[in-house]
């Protein structure tokens, strides 16, 4: 996956970052309902976003 996301440029990144970002949001409104069939999505979420953080983070050089 992360191969991937290298080949993205910074704005697809941000993008795709703010529709996780939302879709996370929905994940645990909807988990809090008991609706959610599957609870490993909201983890496998926040992990795609700490992958875009990171490979965002790489192209934009900046040291934390």
């Amino acid at each position: 996956k992360a191969r991937a996301m290298r080949e993205m440029t910074p704005d697809d990144i941000r993008v795709r970052l703010s529709e996780l970002r939302e879709e996370l949001f929905n994940l645990r409104f909807r988990n809090s309902m008991r609706q959610l069939d599957n609870p490993l999505k909201i983890r496998e979420g926040r992990r795609e976003i700490a992958r875009l953080l990171t490979v965002l983070r790489e192209k934009e050089g900046v040291k934390a």
